[in-house]
């Protein structure tokens, strides 16, 4: 049986006996967190699922489960449980909220911001001026390949001919397989297309380069030639990757809470057949220039981050990269939306977006070029042109009445997911089903649930 479809029977089961989940875990298997840790990702033996189903039907519809009075609590949580001061959450903690794949994954297929970041990007294509000898794209978070994908077909649409050189920073392992299967179609469509995949920082990676010398000595440089022209045998040379991904594309957990490589590592694909035509466009190490027509920077930082950090160490470097008449388009949360009410009304002080006004980015950016500013346009736009919506998808008959216990779950998981909610605040909360009526509520509220994110646009001044 698969982890949803056990929570969903779990939840069923609560709403009927009016049980707290915590209670259910204790009654079932003497395990209060037993809900918690199924619905993080955690596994169970088949003799614990054999435990949880016979403890089910053993209470029809939850009445003799209703008589059953477990340990109280040693100190009993409120219905809602405040967000602890900032203070008692260590901002140095070992914590990468996007690193959660159970989360993360849901979201993206439950979820519709994928495709609405990706069409906010391709309009900007329109702006762009691609010089000889290609279009030159830099992806500062490639993620799962959705937006990228996308992209790039849009690329396609508009330059159907152009050879494209395309480099995407991911550090994540799963993230880059993801990412790799997504790009077979591309190198059929458009055969002279060079992608190029780094988990250098964002000082490095759009010049493919490492400042260290100590981390230039282990910098592992793998170019892959694809033989062949289809999509088949494209597939199988890209997932023949997989041991050396295994082997290089490995991360750590820095003392100051960020995810670093190991080893640096650059990886260049082509079709073979086309080299000759991009000759001059595979990069060589050490040789490598920027100037790139277009950078993507799409939720690039944690919300939470400070602003001189989004400024200094992301949006600052990755301006530098653009070449003349290049356009950087950053995208991000910004809260104001039935998502972030979820939150509030559960933490009602917490506001994860305090630092991520556009507006306020842009000068930090400002300040950090100098005087190399003036070489460079800044356009946040007004809130109509730089705000969209992407939406959870729901059927309409799912919010006409009672809404199931799954639509719930994937509304608040995409909720603390945009929020990014530490897992440490997440355990008293999910005590009980108080964050499934708020969830509720807001989803009857709004008819639905939607989020809201910004874009904004710097733009280097021509020659």
């Amino acid at each position: 049986m698969r982890a949803e479809q056990l929570l969903v029977e779990i939840g069923e089961f609560c709403q009927k006996s009016g049980l707290a989940e915590s209670t259910f875990g204790r009654a079932a298997i003497n395990d209060g967190k037993l809900v918690s840790l199924l619905r993080n990702g955690g596994r169970i033996t088949t003799d614990t699922l054999d435990k949880i189903q016979a403890f089910m039907a053993s209470h029809k519809e939850g009445e003799r489960a209703m008589a059953f009075k477990p340990r109280p609590p040693e100190s009993p949580a409120p219905n809602l449980p405040t967000l602890p001061p900032r203070s008692e959450i260590d901002a140095n903690q070992n914590f990468r909220f996007y690193d959660n794949r159970q989360k993360y994954l849901l979201f993206v297929n439950t979820c519709s911001e994928k495709w609405e970041v990706a069409n906010r990007i391709s309009q900007e294509l329109g702006n762009v001026h691609p010089r000889p000898p290609a279009l030159r794209v830099f992806d500062a978070g490639v993620g799962d390949g959705s937006v990228l994908a996308r992209v790039m077909r849009s690329m396609h649409d508009r330059y159907p001919t152009m050879p494209f050189y395309v480099v995407g920073k991911e550090i994540s392992l799963e993230d880059v397989r993801l990412a790799l299967r997504k790009m077979v179609d591309r190198f059929v469509e458009h055969p002279s297309t060079c992608l190029v995949l780094t988990n250098l920082q964002y000082a490095s990676a759009p010049w493919l380069t490492v400042k260290s010398v100590n981390a230039a000595s282990s910098l592992i440089w793998h170019e892959v030639k694809l033989s062949g022209g289809t999509g088949h045998s494209f597939e199988r040379q890209i997932t023949e990757l997989e041991p050396f991904l295994a082997r290089n594309w490995n991360a750590r957990v820095s003392d100051s809470g960020h995810s670093v490589y190991e080893r640096p590592v650059v990886l260049v694909i082509y079709r073979e057949d086309h080299k000759f035509l991009l000759d001059s466009i595979i990069p060589r190490q050490g040789q490598t220039p920027a100037n790139y027509d277009l950078v993507i920077a799409s939720q690039p930082y944690r919300a939470r981050a400070s602003l001189e950090f989004k400024a200094r160490r992301v949006i600052a470097p990755l301006a530098k990269a653009l070449g003349p008449g290049g356009r950087l388009i950053g995208i991000h949360s910004c809260g104001r939306d039935p998502g972030m009410e979820i939150v509030q009304r559960v933490w009602p002080d917490d506001n994860p977006f305090v630092t991520n006004n556009r507006h306020d980015l842009l000068k930090g950016v400002k300040q950090e070029l100098g005087p190399n500013a003036r070489a460079f346009n800044f356009n946040a736009n007004f809130d109509l042109k730089a705000q969209f919506r992407y939406h959870m998808h729901t059927l309409p008959s799912e919010l006409a009445g009672s809404i199931g216990t799954s639509t719930l779950f994937a509304a608040w998981n995409a909720a603390i997911y945009v929020a990014q909610i530490e897992d440490e605040r997440l355990a008293p909360v999910v005590a009980n089903n108080k964050y499934l009526e708020v969830t509720q509520q807001v989803l009857h509220d709004h008819s639905g649930l939607w989020f809201l994110d910004e874009s904004f646009v710097i733009s280097r001044r021509r020659d």
